[in-house]
């Protein structure tokens, strides 16, 4: 039982490091615009792949004060469990009690991005095809709805007679997928978001809908990985209490 839950910390640490690092190097989903868009995103990227190679070393040290009966490595192991596990509860609160103003900062990084969308600009083009990413698989456009795009200086500055392909109902608009498409019958004067053939939702609907179709799956993670930590802190707490006294000539040497 020792070496699997051990053994398990050290998959559950692979997993926290790989997914800091997919954070990262994901370039087309919609995490993809949030880490380019918001330092705090990159930020807490690098906190879990820290987190997750500690849980590693973490294992692997809990792994050998368990087989050789150190209670320092045991007592190390147990302190910096609770230390991740207080750490990811006050991570939880802190998103659930913020939510909102996450919302708040969400919505306008991506409205921000729909304004100065330029598929001109080779700085952005990694964000922007990021974006446009999102609003093909979402079939969405903009964050609340097209009209934002309304906003955008290059289809101002075009009487909006022109649209975001990402944005569009029509397939053939998608093979393109990123840059603007000609409206086919312009209207007299200037068009609005009304006049073109995209999709009606907006992505935060989209973004929201696709939480909640998740939401057991991720809370079921989380609870799974609680419970692991758990474990891990009540059999290392016991297998120290059952170490009567510490023989150091058991430690390992080099």
């Amino acid at each position: 039982i020792v070496y699997v839950l051990f053994l398990l910390f050290q998959i559950l640490g692979a997993v926290i490091l790989g997914f800091g690092i997919w954070i990262l190097a994901d370039k087309t989903s919609f995490i993809a615009v949030l880490q380019m868009s918001s330092p705090s995103l990159k930020t807490g990227a690098y906190i879990l792949i820290g987190v997750g190679a500690l849980t590693m070393l973490m294992g692997f040290l809990g792994c050998l004060g368990a087989v050789n009966e150190i209670r320092c490595l045991l007592g190390l192991y147990f302190t910096c469990l609770m230390i991740i596990l207080l750490t990811q509860i006050a991570a939880a609160l802190v998103i659930y009690f913020q939510k909102e103003t996450l919302k708040v900062e969400l919505s306008d990084i991506v409205v921000d991005l729909i304004k100065n969308y330029d598929p001109s600009d080779e700085d952005k083009r990694n964000l922007q095809d990021a974006w446009d990413y999102v609003q093909i698989q979402i079939a969405c456009c903009g964050w609340t709805g097209a009209k934002e795009w309304e906003n955008n200086e290059i289809l101002r500055n075009k009487s909006n007679a022109e649209y975001p392909c990402s944005c569009s109902n029509r397939s053939k608009d998608l093979v393109e997928g990123r840059g603007f498409c000609n409206l086919e019958d312009p209207v007299n004067g200037t068009a609005t978001y009304a006049d073109w053939p995209v999709h009606e939702q907006g992505c935060m609907d989209g973004v929201e809908q696709w939480l909640k179709d998740n939401l057991g799956i991720i809370l079921g993670v989380c609870t799974g990985v609680a419970v692991i930590e758990l474990l891990g802190m009540i059999l290392s707490i016991s297998l120290c209490k059952n170490i009567h006294s510490e023989d150091y000539t058991k430690v390992p040497k080099s």
